[in-house]
């Protein structure tokens, strides 16, 4: 199947001419533009089989996990939009139930060197645009979307806020911003503040939020609320478990249009077969062939 490279670095991907490729089989493959993101992507229209080609094309259990990040480390590393990034972690906190922001995790550095690659290639546009992160963690991605020239809300459970918040303050110089980026607290399935979708925000992004079954259907429930006709949603996963991922697409796609992003359309120096980035828009949006 053209588009489901199975190296670690692929180069990038020309410009698409048409709105078809071929499955495995030498069926027709529906590509098409969605959203806000101007480049064509594999609309997923079943969610078992997405899950099929997936492991089969990328084996992700043969990848080497955590290929960008260093889970012992107290911070992080990166360069990204001109800026040297500095992400503090806690790792002590990962022996919690349940704490898995606390460090990075490859899909936040893939999902966020994306975000910069497609701004470069001309297939986003962040500068003003309000943007919302879910679970953010660390906050690489957020940081990225802001130095991109986004509005910014970064947001995540209560007792995540401080080490997300210094991490904005550390790498964020409100001074010399030309965007903003400001730290909130969101819990996924309540009832989302006012503020968050009056008006509807351009972009939702959200690296490693698919991971429990139970959390599926508030993420799902959160995604909706925030999503207007105009919303562009990017969602970076880490192939772990076929089973949870696939109950969320199954979920999901009840109330949004999905779309596979091909590798070959991430930055090319951040790729991982053991990654996967998904763009969804709500099914009353448009997209186009």
């Amino acid at each position: 199947m053209e588009g489901r490279d199975t190296t670690e670095k692929i180069a990038t991907e020309p410009a698409l001419d048409d709105g078809e490729d071929c499955d495995c089989n030498g069926e027709a493959v529906s590509k098409v533009e969605i959203g806000s993101y101007k480049a064509k992507v594999e609309m997923i229209t079943d969610p078992a089989e997405e899950i099929l080609l997936l492991w089969a094309f990328q084996q992700p259990t043969f990848s080497k996990p955590n290929a960008f990040v260093h889970h012992s480390s107290v911070d992080l590393h990166l360069d990204a939009c001109g800026h040297r990034l500095s992400i503090f972690q806690t790792p002590s906190s990962m022996s919690m139930p349940g704490v898995t922001g606390a460090v990075m995790w490859d899909s936040g550095v893939v999902l966020g060197k994306f975000l910069e690659h497609a701004v470069d290639m001309g297939r986003l546009a962040f500068q003003c645009k309000k943007t919302v992160e879910l679970g953010s963690g660390c906050g690489l991605v957020g940081c990225i979307a802001a130095l991109l020239g986004a509005e910014v809300v970064l947001t995540d459970l209560h007792d995540r806020l401080k080490l997300l918040k210094k991490n904005v303050d550390t790498n964020l110089d409100a001074g010399k911003l030309r965007s903003s980026a400001t730290v909130s607290e969101l819990t996924w399935g309540d009832t989302v503040e006012t503020e968050l979708i009056q008006p509807s925000p351009d972009f939702i992004l959200g690296s490693d939020v698919i991971y429990s079954e139970a959390a599926v259907s508030e993420l799902v429930s959160t995604l909706t609320q925030l999503s207007g006709r105009e919303t562009t949603i990017f969602l970076a996963g880490e192939l772990r478990n076929d089973a949870v991922l696939e109950y969320f697409l199954d979920v999901a796609m009840e109330f949004f249009q999905i779309g596979h992003v091909d590798q070959t359309q991430w930055h090319p120096d951040y790729c991982s077969r053991r990654v996967a980035i998904f763009v969804l828009v709500k099914k009353t949006s448009n997209f186009k062939n």
